[in-house]
């Protein structure tokens, strides 16, 4: 019979042995995540131009006095200073490459302001793009809206449109604390007209921020109405640990794990390097949205929450659709509320490779009661055909009423993407035609793997969203700017 003496020793044993399986593991996993290509000036160049809640900023002109100089700071301190191997013709940071956004006659990488001149604003309208991109992500519903009388305010969000490594050090709260210098701004310029914002991805969390905010100070100027986009409701769990990561990198002086990717620049409105701190900001400002709701909901003061239509492919690899319904939508009493969903192409051909069936999601979403807003599924017709119908599921319905549309599912499309919603078919830069430059929607070459710059996942990935005219339509309808035209 062993002895107590014989037992601890055994524990022992097996503690170092655990605690020795760790380190090595962990040192497996350090070592994997530190092969990532070499860092660039644009990875690590430290822009303090850049705007934080605590610039001392106090209206949005001097946002934008200090935008100008993060600029100027950028051609000083990025642009001028590549190195010779990395002048390169897709490469964004090479003055006058294919994608150099500043060889535009506008650069859309920064704020800009459309004021309506000749019988004045409608209402007004603040853009607020995605994490990673820019204010031409948003430029198209822009001009349209402004066509139609908006004021159109397009916000670059801090940390974007410069280099990578301005998300290295950026938090939510300066994100946030610009969005309601832009709001208070546009409040300003179109007086006690309806004032909305459309947001996409991490901008369609901003929007939901600022709506909470202003319900519970005063002081800020009210929305009539959110359009929201591929919203950043909810992201992966992985990601409030992602932080752990660059933590780990800093302590060991690996700085490549503070970076989930490091990629070719060669989107000129884009960031294709991902630092492991945007995650950690997503995860945070999901995280404070989510709890606010749940808060302000339980206290009953949801009933003020603006009108909301949001847009939704049923499959998006970087948010979590399903998190729109659960931490959102399901939280707001029935306001004239409404989800529209993307489907998949159910053509025959398609079906047995996909993973798994949204259509079982929205099952069980119809199947919940007490739905508060209306439903809208743009989804093949029939298994074996092209064409598109909308199905509709009004509020306390569970049996969808159809409509035809004049849209058919291209071909060679199976689903739209997170990135695809906002852009139109003739975008120059993401759509489906070839332009001059670079065209990043039209990317469907086929060779051997590994002969391109670009990764074949990049190519994969939709751009363009072939339904984009219903989209528009939509959010014109919704802001009261336009009676509902379904175009192709």
């Amino acid at each position: 019979m062993p002895t107590r003496a014989h037992v601890v020793f055994c524990l022992k044993l097996l503690g170092v042995g655990v605690a020795g399986a760790i380190i090595a593991l962990l040192s497996v996993g350090i070592y994997a995540l530190n092969q990532k290509p070499d860092l660039k000036i644009w990875h690590t160049a430290h822009l303090d131009e850049e705007f934080t809640a605590k610039s001392g900023v106090s209206s949005f002109s001097e946002y934008l006095e200090l935008e100008d100089r993060l600029f100027a700071q950028l051609g000083e301190k990025v642009l001028d200073r590549i190195d010779p191997e990395d002048e390169q013709p897709v490469n964004r940071y090479h003055r006058g490459s294919f994608v150099d956004a500043g060889g535009y006659d506008q650069n859309w990488n920064r704020s800009y302001e459309w004021p309506e001149q000749e019988s004045g604003p409608n209402c007004g309208v603040l853009l607020i793009h995605g994490l990673s991109d820019s204010p031409y992500s948003l430029r198209s519903i822009g001009n349209s809206l402004h066509a139609k009388g908006a004021h159109v305010l397009a916000l670059r969000v801090p940390g974007h449109g410069t280099a990578p490594s301005g998300l290295v050090r950026t938090r939510w709260k300066d994100m946030s604390a610009a969005v309601e210098l832009a709001m208070v701004h546009l409040k300003s310029r179109v007086g006690d007209k309806p004032l909305f914002i459309v947001g996409y991805s991490n901008g369609g969390a901003l929007a939901v921020r600022y709506a909470l905010t202003s319900l519970e100070r005063e002081s800020l100027p009210r929305v009539a109405g959110l359009a929201l986009i591929s919203p950043e409701i909810g992201i992966t769990p992985a990601a409030a640990f992602a932080v752990w990561q660059g933590r780990i990198g800093g302590l060991l002086g690996l700085s490549k794990l503070k970076w989930n990717d490091v990629g070719l620049e060669y989107d000129p409105y884009k960031y294709n390097s991902f630092p492991v701190n945007a995650g950690d900001l997503a995860h945070r400002l999901t995280e404070t949205n989510r709890l606010s709701i749940r808060k302000l909901a339980k206290a009953g003061r949801l009933s003020d929450f603006p009108e909301v239509i949001a847009f939704q492919s049923v499959v998006d690899s970087t948010v979590r659709a399903t998190a729109l319904v659960e931490d959102l939508f399901f939280h707001l009493p029935e306001n004239n509320h409404e989800l529209v969903l993307f489907g998949l192409n159910r053509r025959v051909g398609f079906s047995p490779l996909y993973k798994e069936d949204p259509a079982d999601q929205l099952k069980a979403l119809l199947a919940q009661p007490g739905r508060s807003f209306d439903l809208t599924v743009l989804t093949s017709r029939t298994d074996s055909e092209y064409e598109v119908i909308l199905k509709q599921w009004p509020v306390g319905k569970n049996v969808p009423t159809e409509e035809e549309t004049p849209f058919r599912w291209p071909p060679e499309i199976y689903s739209l993407s997170h990135v695809a919603l906002p852009f139109s078919p003739d975008d120059p830069i993401y759509g489906k035609k070839k332009e001059s430059g670079i065209s990043l929607g039209h990317l469907d070459l086929r060779g051997e793997k590994g002969a391109l710059r670009i990764s074949g996942n990049d190519m994969m990935r939709l751009r363009w969203n072939p339904f984009y005219r219903y989209l528009e339509s939509r959010t014109l309808e919704r802001f009261g700017l336009a009676e509902l035209l379904i175009n192709p």
